[in-house]
Order: structure tokens, then C-alpha cells, then sequence
């Protein structure tokens, strides 16, 4: 079985997200996308949303497509979420499963900082989604990472989760930047306004 680990902050999901997991599904016919939210990612401030909200919207935004799922363990396990700890723990539930780890073009050329990123390469195949405004310097990456790194295009979509945010917080609509699921779990608790 091909399982396609789609992680990140979620902070919230919103359709580049759900595109970039399309393009990666129908390019590497994986048999799943498993979306993993992280509880503290080692890149990036702490979210606006708890754990615990962004877990739910990423649960509205799959609900009804079968290739799609979310999993719970880097918030259930809190702390900061190192990818090489959750994949090492993923390998030894599931064993058997060839995980890919989905990213966008602006994680690949900062994968050689990944903590443990040599382990993390003899366990999973990464794969990169080209989207606007990052080159990719595959030739740059360590030799290690060469037959690691693979690549998925995707329709150009120029989103961000921080983008959705400040929007929210000036009081722009954020509608269909979202699925529409998100975009009422949003409205409903009144999230990200300031």
C-alpha cells in the first residue's frame, strides 16, 4: 500500500492544501492521502488555532472524498512535531506501507536542515508539489536526497494559510479560498478575527 503523508500546520487547510494532496494522489497513484496536522512545527510560530480546531477543519475539508484521511498523532503527542519521530512511529503501526511525504516547493530546498533528514530519507520518498513563486534547485540538494525527491505538479493556486488569516483579521471574506465546510467551521467560532 502507497500512503501519501500530507502534514502541516493547517492553520487553516485551504484548497492549495487540497490540491497539492490531488496532485500528489494522481501522480504517484497513491492508494491514500493522510492528512497529519502538526501540533508545534519546528519552522514556523505557534498557529492561531489550537490543535484541537485545526484538527476539525482539516476533518471538514476531506469529509467525502474516500482517498482522503486525517490522523491524529503528531497532536496527540504534542510537543514539537519532527517528522523522522512520527514516520518512524507510523512505520512501526504500520509496516508494510510505503509512505510518501508530501511538501510544497518551498520545503524541498530546505530539506537538507530536516532534523535527522538522512534517517528520514531511507524511510519515505518525498514529494515535491511545484507551486508559484519557488524555484527548485534539485541538483543543490545533498547526493542522499537525489533519488528521494520526486516531483508533482499542480494547477497554480497562490494561497496562504497566514494570507487567510490576516484577511480574516481585517474582515475580508476568505470564501472559496477555503472548502466550504472550513470556511462555516470558521465563521461559526468566529475564528482568526481580531
Amino acid at each position: 500500500m502507497r500512503i501519501g503523508i500530507m502534514g502541516g500546520t493547517f492553520d487553516p487547510i485551504h484548497i492549495g492544501h487540497m490540491l497539492a494532496a490531488e496532485a500528489a494522489y494522481d501522480a504517484f497513484q497513491l492508494d491514500r492521502v493522510w492528512f497529519m496536522p502538526s501540533h508545534i512545527p519546528p519552522h514556523k510560530q505557534g498557529a492561531g488555532a489550537t490543535g484541537e480546531e485545526r484538527l476539525q477543519m482539516v476533518r471538514e475539508a476531506v469529509h467525502g472524498n474516500a482517498a482522503f484521511e486525517v490522523i491524529d498523532v503528531e497532536i496527540r503527542r504534542g510537543g514539537v512535531s519532527y517528522t523522522f519521530e512520527t514516520i518512524r512511529e507510523l512505520q512501526e503501526l504500520h509496516p508494510g506501507i510505503q509512505f510518501y511525504f508530501i511538501i510544497g516547493a518551498d520545503m524541498v530546498n530546505y530539506l537538507p536542515h530536516w532534523e535527522h533528514i538522512e534517517e528520514l530519507a531511507q524511510r519515505l520518498v518525498f514529494i515535491g508539489v511545484r507551486r508559484p513563486g519557488y524555484e527548485l534547485a534539485l541538483h543543490e540538494l545533498p547526493a542522499f536526497l537525489h533519488d528521494r525527491v520526486v516531483l508533482a505538479e499542480m494547477p497554480v493556486v497562490d494561497i496562504s494559510s497566514t494570507d487567510i488569516r490576516e484577511r480574516i483579521a481585517a474582515g475580508h471574506s476568505v470564501r472559496y479560498m477555503v472548502p466550504d465546510q472550513v470556511f462555516e467551521y470558521i465563521t461559526r467560532g468566529s475564528m482568526y478575527e481580531i
